[in-house]
């Protein structure tokens, strides 16, 4: 091999790399920026996103060369068409991305482009696992060198324009992008709770619940402290709170929510072992949350001023202040106290 052809192999390990480490972190603070929902940390974990996804583009032309050029010495065409596949996914989902972000919250074909997001960078992940495993990069000294250092810099303050970039056309043209919150999500029926999409967090779904005979138990080292019917609770629900709504799916709402604060559902005295509460809904999806969030979680059964719908939980449902849509759960069944830290659960839910 010559010295030009070790030169271009060079640069074509160089891009790979950078499109391994960059593929990895678009992937990672995609699913970091599904569980954040406070306002500085969703911001950054959110731009972190987005740069990583234009700096995947602006190394296109160079990868194109890569392929061009070992494309005659490919002697499996499932390699190649694997390879294929994964570069149309990860472009349906930069697209996707871009037009969520630019569109605002809206349906196409019965998808929203959140969702095709979403979908085409979770198929892409084996055949980017394939891709790694069919062509491995081992590290190298030369990887922390200061020239690779450099050529990192310029890629991240190219990806840093690009960024910028998107964000200027959002707002010189006007587009709903302009108004997104920090977490990327756009506002969807603030004040008006029947614009409120209707969601469920993956397997969930809308359940038929009787209301005649529907009971919220509350349980202590595993006893029933209290079960309250509707109108038990409704007798109660004198508390009010202004919360933001923010669902994974890519939408935001402000809503004034009323209801019982759940530390008033609880005894005054919890077992010195308490360190989580536990909120199951009729369906079984369940999330549990550190007992020091109790004073600040409502049990709610209004919207606006409006009894909630079976759509978006009645007979009542959690609101989480600062937590995202998944956190509240819908159609209560029990609020268990447990002595499991809030942790001890999958990061984001399996039903």
């Amino acid at each position: 091999m010559g010295r030009e052809g070790r030169v271009r192999r060079r640069a074509g390990r160089r891009t790979n790399v950078a499109l391994l480490v960059l593929l990895v972190l678009a992937f990672a603070t995609g699913w970091a920026a599904f569980g954040t929902g406070t306002t500085t940390p969703g911001w950054i974990v959110t731009v972190l996103h987005g740069a990583a996804g234009l700096a995947l583009v602006l190394l296109v032309p160079w990868k194109s060369l890569i392929v061009r050029r070992s494309r005659a010495f490919r002697s499996a065409s499932w390699r190649a068409a694997a390879g294929l596949v994964l570069g149309v996914l990860v472009a349906v989902s930069l697209l996707a991305g871009v037009v969520h972000v630019l569109g605002g919250f809206r349906t196409y074909a019965g998808l929203t482009p959140m969702q095709v997001h979403v979908g085409a960078a979770v198929l892409a992940v084996p055949f980017a696992v394939l891709h790694v495993l069919r062509h491995p990069q081992r590290p190298r000294r030369t990887d922390l060198s200061r020239r690779t250092l450099l050529r990192a810099l310029w890629l991240g303050g190219g990806a840093a324009a690009a960024y910028v970039a998107v964000e200027g056309v959002a707002r010189g043209l006007s587009l709903p992008g302009q108004d997104r919150r920090v977490t990327g999500s756009h506002e969807v029926g603030s004040d008006r709770p029947e614009a409120m999409p209707v969601t469920q967090w993956a397997l969930d779904a809308v359940p038929r619940v009787d209301v005649a005979i529907w009971r919220l138990r509350v349980e202590v080292a595993g006893r029933q402290m209290a079960e309250l019917d509707r109108d038990a609770l409704l007798a109660m629900a004198t508390d009010e709170m202004e919360a933001v709504l923010d669902c994974t799916g890519g939408w935001y709402a402000d809503q004034r929510w009323r209801g019982v604060r759940l530390d008033r559902l609880l005894p005054a005295s919890l077992p010195p072992d308490a360190r989580s509460v536990v909120v199951v809904s009729v369906t079984g999806y369940a999330r549990r949350l550190p007992l020091r969030d109790v004073p600040f979680l409502l049990i709610a059964t209004h919207v606006a001023d409006r009894p909630l719908s079976i759509g978006h939980g009645a007979p009542a449902r959690l609101v989480a202040p600062g937590r995202r849509g998944f956190w509240w759960v819908k159609w209560l069944d029990r609020v268990v106290v447990d002595t499991r830290p809030w942790w001890w659960q999958p990061p984001f839910p399996l039903q």
